[in-house]
């Protein structure tokens, strides 16, 4: 009887190691991630310049990354924004909303703490990205940041 039994056992084995480890890596690649790098729209062509410098933002401020394609539209993400005046306005709530939460004091009518990254193509005339500017000045945007290439094949 006691033979039966033991032919009967399954062995089974222990998944409880195997399934700490997915998840540490599925944490560990969620916190890595890079989300900036989706709001790039790699089919502009940036202009080239011999003096390009990183972004360089304080704690506390954030970053709107806006691309202006050659015919002077407004993308976002891969998404062209049918109304940018809309889009910026949206933008600006959004990015006041969150600076109210960590500074409390931040009224409606002060600075946003806000850096907007203009990248354009180097076909785009100047009056497409003279809009944005002024567009994004309306709703309170003072911080600006274009971007050029330092050498050939950099972003």
């Amino acid at each position: 009887m006691s033979g039966s039994l033991a032919a009967e056992d399954n062995v089974e084995p222990n998944m409880t190691p195997i399934l700490d480890m997915v998840f540490q890596l599925i944490t560990f690649f969620m916190l890595v991630i890079n989300f900036k790098g989706a709001a790039l729209d790699q089919s502009l062509q940036l202009p080239i310049l011999g003096s390009a410098k990183p972004i360089e933002s304080a704690e506390g401020e954030s970053l709107l990354v806006l691309n202006v394609n050659p015919d002077g539209k407004l993308k976002v993400d891969g998404i062209e924004q049918k109304d940018p005046t809309a889009y910026i306005h949206q933008e600006a709530k959004a990015c006041l909303k969150t600076a109210q939460a960590e500074n409390p004091k931040l009224s409606s009518s002060d600075e946003l703490p806000t850096i907007v990254v203009i990248r354009a193509d180097v076909n785009t005339h100047v009056d497409a990205v003279n809009t944005i500017v002024t567009l994004c000045q309306k709703q309170r945007f003072k911080r600006f940041s274009f971007r050029a290439l330092s050498r050939k094949g950099d972003n």
